[in-house]
């Protein structure tokens, strides 16, 4: 503000200062008068004065009032609940403001105790509750062992980290059976038992004679872990934090570091002299602190307790493998998640009715997992809190519990705006449902036509592709934000290893099975949209952009003919576009020209023989396998498709998106004659590297581990020969025998060369933008539609059913990249025959014993000198099964020639 300066009617030695403090009082002119040689100001002197000194009363207010409207607003937690002064102090550090009294409206609410399902039902979407409905369900030790031991049934190999465990009194008999047993095969074994909801090592006593147990109490008996880790002689226990910030889906975060928690008495395995030693035996901090050995000590590597930082160096400086023994804890925690979503889910969701899947959660939950290892250092999994206690008897104590709270409110990032934003959003969606446009009953969709039910099918598909695109959106600022935030946090689910999410999202689905069969198809459903997810951002705005085209191009749709539509029915290129390409046609060599005689020939035979197999080599000019002696599909529209689909060099526009503006431009001519000409060029060079693509393509072979390539043919042919005796076996070795998981890997041991070849022969690292490979990605997919019934279908007489994939698009290929397509089929179909082939050899049952003199195919017959010299390579027995089949494929390639540019 500048200085003040001399004015008619104001004393030189008063200033602007003086005004402004007299102006936030009350009578201006009283206050004016009390300046040192005040005079009697003239009227416009006297309003210059009044309106500077209102405009600065202005500003004032105007920012006070900003000022108080921040207060009014600040972000309350509501801790009446809670006894812990490390929370207090946690929330005020991360901008909490504490309220006074139970404040129901509060942003952040917490509990030490469990709260009722009305109350969480009752919470705004902006609230966070530190309790998740359900979660009892794995923190009641009673109900942990049921769920624990109904999930042991289906996966005892997953689930055998819990000791052996009996709930009294409905299992008492069961019990004495088991220590009867063990009687008579002198094997005495110690029992600890404890009250099924019990805490803080309260009602816990150990048993050598099972006998002696109350039968009428209620509570769970398990075997005694005998054999513990030590540490210098003392039993210890670890204590570990866990977060979850949502159910839905499931979200799980372990915390770097823990209590280390040990006895005071130096461990001696259980006698009936010391088994009442409860200082020995039991790691409790809430029974050891009263022992009069007990160690408070202020060095983490000191005293009764410690930090699992200590433990890890001490696990290093005696040779340990440290990381594995995480990722086997890691392995614990999530598994025992897995057991309590299906309950904690439908609790939720039950709360919370009209809560969208995959939203904000209002729930979260920060758990104590109470892990043992044994003297093998494997872990064991004793209990759960869902209360864990954050009292700072210690420094350690309050260094990691203030960690744990204090990056636990950074990842809940609760923000002011959530409130404004809520309100905003749920006016947003009651506008929705009142302007939605009505759905259609299913009797009213019987009167409309097929163009109709074409559009209607496409706008639902428009809208599911929409939600699953807001949903991947979501996900992917989620996990950005947790990358950025979480701190000492470290998120294990959804992990980010797709081979272990796919093991977890297969447990995850049994557990619904197993624990809600009634719902579990559905939520089936949606555990493979939300953690088996494949697809991308880019491949789902392809699909919309898809739908878009189909939608304009809605009025023009034909009848829907029955049955597969054939090839030639493909929309063709324009005539303009094919008129400025004929002289590529005549120019174009042997290897590029036109559709052999020999291979329409082949196709046509194919058609007529019911027991052919279709040729490997779909290519101009090369040598293709004989067809006799082989079922394969019938063809009946392949040489109709080879006369329609487009010959020229015009490459056609993307599968999946629709067409540009440049792109019409183009076919209008408009564009210079210099762009067109570049465009050319590029679509020659285009054309040229898939046809040499189909040729690497075909000097590929399924390479059978032990075999010669000859051999290898000579077992194709052997298993088409007996195509009767073999077809269901190979149905139930594929359809039934084989899971999800393991068809796509038969599936992946083409689709990983394939790669390879377009690797080697575009010269592009990453594949995944190239047209040619898009197309080829749809014909896997295909390939494993409904269980893998798609490469089935191409042993049946329908197996040209996966081209309706094309067919039904409004894109067109060219017929090359469908001779590509085809080769691809092939190669999938002999790869499943081989690796059929090889597990029934693995059973030690070969089906068909090596006969030298016969070996010889006639397919064998028309291979290259070179490949009939080439040595068998030959496998160990010592080798496993999976490293046999990790070697089925075999690749040969010749030099590829340097393009020009």
């Amino acid at each position: 503000m500048p200085s003040a300066t001399p004015r008619a009617g104001l004393h030189p030695s008063s200033s602007v200062s003086s005004l402004t403090s007299v102006g936030r009082g009350g009578d201006t002119y009283a206050a004016m008068k009390s300046v040192g040689g005040y005079e009697q100001p003239q009227s416009e002197t006297r309003y210059s004065v009044m309106s500077h000194q209102s405009s600065v009363e202005s500003r004032v207010t105007a920012a006070q009032k900003k000022k108080a409207k921040k207060k009014r607003h600040p972000i309350t937690a509501n801790l009446s609940g809670t006894r812990y002064e490390v929370v207090r102090e946690i929330c005020e550090r991360s901008g909490f403001s504490i309220t006074r009294d139970e404040d129901p409206n509060g942003y952040l609410l917490w509990n030490d105790s469990f709260v009722s399902t009305d109350r969480i039902s009752e919470m705004k979407p902006f609230q966070r509750m530190n309790h998740f409905p359900g979660m009892g369900e794995i923190c009641r030790k009673d109900c942990l062992a049921r769920n624990l031991a109904k999930m042991a049934k289906e996966h005892a190999e997953d689930y055998s980290f819990v000791p052996k465990t009996w709930i009294l009194p409905s299992e008492y008999s069961a019990l004495q059976n088991y220590a009867k047993d063990l009687k008579k095969k002198k094997k005495p074994k110690t029992f600890i038992v404890k009250p099924a909801n019990g805490a803080m090592g309260n009602g816990i006593s150990l048993y050598k004679n099972p006998e002696k147990i109350p039968a009428n109490e209620h509570m769970i008996v398990q075997e005694y872990l005998d054999k513990p880790f030590l540490i210098d002689g003392y039993k210890c226990d670890l204590r570990i934090y866990v977060l979850v910030t949502s159910c839905d889906p499931l979200r799980i975060f372990l915390f770097h570091d823990g209590l280390l928690r040990m006895s005071t008495e130096k461990y001696i395995q259980p006698t009936d002299g010391n088994i009442e030693h409860l200082y020995m035996h039991l790691t409790n901090y809430s029974v050891n602190k009263h022992s009069d050995n007990y160690d408070k000590s202020d060095s983490v590597d000191t005293g009764s307790k410690r930090t699992l930082k200590f433990l890890n160096d001490y696990l290093r400086r005696n040779d340990y493998d440290v990381p594995y023994l995480w990722k086997s804890i890691t392995d614990v925690i999530i598994k025992t998640m897995i057991v309590a979503e299906p309950h904690v889910l439908h609790a939720y969701r039950m709360c919370r009715p009209g809560q969208a899947p995959g939203g904000d959660s209002v729930c979260f939950e920060i758990l104590g997992f109470d892990i043992m290892l044994d003297r093998k250092l494997k872990p064991w999994l004793l209990e759960i809190n869902r209360s864990p206690s954050f009292g700072t008897d210690e420094q350690l104590d309050y260094d990691i519990k203030s960690g744990v709270l204090e990056d636990t409110l950074r990842l809940l990032n609760v923000k002011a705006s959530d409130k404004r934003r809520n309100l905003a959003a749920q006016k947003a969606e009651s506008q929705r449902r009142l302007f939605q446009q009505p759905t259609r009953k299913a009797h009213e969709t019987l009167d409309i036509n097929e163009i109709e039910k074409k559009k209607l099918s496409v706008e639902r598909k428009k809208e599911e592709l929409k939600d699953l695109l807001s949903r991947i959106r979501k996900d992917a600022a989620r996990e950005d934000f947790e990358n950025r935030n979480s701190g000492r946090f470290r998120r294990i689910f959804p992990p980010n290893d797709k081979f272990q999410q796919e093991k977890y999202a297969t447990l995850l689905s049994n557990a619904f099975t197993t624990f809600l069969s009634g719902r579990a198809t559905s939520l089936q459903k949606e555990i493979a949209r939300t953690y088996n997810n494949r697809l991308r951002e880019e491949d789902v705005l392809d699909m919309l952009a898809q739908c878009e085209a189909d939608e304009r191009d809605g009025k023009s749709i034909p009848t829907k003919q029955r049955g597969p539509v054939p090839l030639s029915s493909m929309p063709s290129s324009r005539a303009q576009m094919r008129d400025e390409h004929d002289h590529d046609e005549d120019e174009s060599s042997d290897m590029d020209g036109n559709i052999s005689e020999e291979t329409e020939s082949r196709v046509s035979s194919a058609h007529h023989s019911s027991r052919s197999r279709p040729p490997s080599a779909y290519t101009n000019g090369t040598a293709s396998r004989p067809t006799s002696g082989r079922p394969t599909s019938a063809h009946q529209s392949t040489s109709r498709s080879l006369v329609g689909l487009r010959t020229g060099g015009q490459r056609s526009r993307s599968l999946t998106r629709p067409m540009s503006s440049r792109n019409r431009l183009i076919q209008n001519g408009i564009l210079s004659s210099e762009v067109d000409d570049a465009l050319i060029i590029s679509r020659e060079r285009e054309e040229e590297l898939t046809r040499r693509t189909v040729l690497s393509l075909n000097e590929m072979r399924i390479k059978f581990p032990g075999k010669t390539d000859e051999e290898a043919e000579w077992l194709l042919d052997k298993i088409h020969e007996n195509w009767k005796f073999h077809k269901p076996r190979i149905a139930s070795y594929w359809l039934v025998k084989l899971d999800s998981i393991k068809r796509r890997k038969v599936i992946d041991i083409v689709r990983s060369n394939v790669r390879a070849v377009l690797q080697r022969t575009w010269r592009c690292p990453e594949v995944d933008s190239l047209r040619l490979y898009r197309i080829i990605n749809r014909v896997f997919n295909r390939l494993m539609w409904s269980h893998g019934q798609g490469l089935w279908n191409c042993f049946t007489n329908s197996g040209n059913a996966w081209e309706t994939i094309f067919s039904k698009s409004s894109e067109s290929i060219t017929s090359v990249e469908m001779n590509c397509c085809r080769r691809i089929v092939q190669l999938c179909r002999d790869c499943l025959l081989i690796v059929y082939q090889f597990a029934s050899d693995a059973k030690g049952v070969p089906q068909h014993p090596p006969q030298t003199e016969s070996m010889e195919s006639p397919r064998s017959r028309n291979l290259s000198g070179s490949q009939s010299d080439k040595k068998p390579q030959t496998w160990t027995p010592t080798q496993s099964v999976s490293q046999r089949i990790s070697r089925l494929y075999h690749t040969r390639m010749e030099t590829i020639p340097q393009t020009n540019h």
